[in-house]
């Protein structure tokens, strides 16, 4: 029994026939106060008293227990009483508000509106794992669905670089500027930005805060003001759920990629390299001066669309797990359940972890890759963070590896075979050390706590064994 509801259906009828709390409570054989607490939810009536209520106010029974208010202004009245027995409204340690007749009608409304709103800010500001890797999973199937091109982007992108008549060639930190001014911001560079951003844009004073330009990396500070000027240029709002902030943050990183690399001018470029056969992201990357991951997301921006290329990108962590995976060229990347692909470990074969096993980095690693979903051909190159080292991967299938500088590679890696079953060793150490490990994972903060599915979530349990064998022999 919802006894907010049946009391206020109660208070209803009786105001429909103009009783006074005593007169109705003589007929039902109640006390007025009685009454008063089973119409205000704060008391549970016995089913006798509700059947003498529904003689004494002329109405079926059923009438009285249904689950709908009884009217507008009741239903509102529910919802706040019920918004401030909540712990939320708990927490702040604030008087409650009776909901009586007494209050006024715009009074009333505006509480529930204060309410709705706290209760909506409060609940967006939980992502679980499992709704980060759904709302994942739909944007990367929505970006392969139009092949990783965005044409209002690009014609924003054009529109403002229009402004400083930029259209080839690396970017300068002045006509990004420029630009900001023409949005209405000043650029400032300052050392004390919250740890826990990477920009700051104050709206109200027109000022974008970036890190210190002497930062390692400084030119990464074009594309951090191209971002935060995303926002106003693409007309975005405090986002209502956390898939639109994925698709916000989405579209502010290709729109500051389109700035730095114009579509024309790069379409251009690698046209060009696609006939001399010639296609390197290393070229790329250098012709606009930008990171090799920025250049390998632009390539896959573009080469479906100019190149006629499918193509995939892989940025994968030291110990193989997946940090960004697009593709449309169908390489069978390792997911979860859900279609998850964040987190998930790629095949030991792939080129995204052998290259970690080069002596010589500082150039492009290519290889040929044998899957279950037939041979690719890639192209990757490390990194390195302050924590940790990292690939990029950008590859096609290899009837297309023609196109591409590297194309003559004789390396070659073997995935067809599943992880679990991938050589006689792996299989012995399984068998030895499976029951008698208990390893502790690592949280990787950048996947936002997705993590893949096993034994220990998050846990390459391949790698562990081969430890346990290395140091059994000591």
């Amino acid at each position: 029994m919802d006894l907010l509801t049946v009391g206020r259906r109660v208070r209803h009828y009786r105001n429909a026939r103009s009783l006074t709390l005593e007169q109705l409570g003589r007929s039902a054989g109640l006390a007025g106060s009685q009454l008063s607490l089973i119409e205000n939810g704060r008391r549970e009536p016995r089913l006798s008293q509700l059947q003498s209520l529904a003689t004494a106010l002329g109405v079926e029974l059923a009438q009285l227990l249904t689950g709908e208010a009884p009217d507008p202004r009741s239903a509102l009245e529910i919802e706040l009483e019920r918004a401030q027995q909540g712990a939320l409204y708990a927490a702040l340690g604030l008087p409650r508000v009776p909901a009586t007749r007494a209050l006024p009608q715009d009074v009333l409304e505006s509480l529930v509106g204060l309410h709705r709103e706290l209760i909506r800010r409060a609940t967006e500001a939980i992502a679980t794992p499992e709704e980060a890797r759904r709302a994942n999973t739909e944007l990367r199937l929505r970006q392969r669905a139009q092949d990783h091109h965005w044409p209002e982007l690009e014609r924003e992108a054009l529109s403002l670089l229009a402004v400083v008549g930029h259209e080839r060639g690396a970017l300068t930190h002045h006509d990004v500027a420029r630009m900001a001014r023409h949005l209405g911001f000043e650029i400032i560079h300052v050392n004390d930005l919250p740890h826990s951003t990477r920009t700051v844009t104050d709206l109200k004073n027109g000022r974008i805060y970036l890190p210190p330009a002497s930062i390692p990396g400084g030119h990464g500070l074009r594309a951090l003001a191209l971002q935060a000027m995303a926002h106003r240029v693409l007309g975005h709002r405090e986002p209502a759920s956390y898939a639109e902030f994925l698709l916000q943050r989405m579209q502010i990183n290709y729109f500051a990629a389109a700035c730095l690399m114009p579509e024309p001018a790069s379409a251009a470029f690698l046209a060009d390299a696609k006939q001399r056969r010639d296609l390197a992201i290393e070229d790329f990357r250098d012709a606009f001066g930008v990171t090799h991951e920025a250049a390998g997301l632009r390539f896959i921006n573009l080469a479906t669309v100019h190149l006629g290329l499918r193509v995939h990108f892989l940025r994968v962590g030291d110990d193989g797990a997946i940090q960004k995976a697009y593709e449309n060229d169908d390489l069978p990347l390792p997911a979860d359940v859900s279609g998850s692909v964040e987190g998930q470990f790629v095949p030991r074969a792939w080129a995204a972890r052998a290259a970690f096993e080069r002596t010589n980095r500082t150039t492009e690693f290519h290889q040929i890759t044998d899957t279950p979903a037939g041979t690719f051909w890639c192209s990757t190159q490390t990194g390195t963070t302050p924590t940790e080292q990292f690939s990029i991967s950008v590859g096609v299938r290899f009837a297309d590896s023609k196109w591409f500088r590297g194309r003559e590679t004789t390396v070659r890696g073997d995935a067809t075979q599943p992880a679990s079953s991938a050589g006689e060793q792996g299989g012995e150490l399984a068998g030895k050390w499976a029951g008698q490990a208990w390893p502790s994972a690592r949280l990787h903060a950048h996947i936002l706590s997705p993590l893949p599915a096993g034994r220990f979530p998050g846990v390459d349990d391949e790698e562990v064994y081969r430890f346990l064998e290395a140091h059994s022999a000591e």
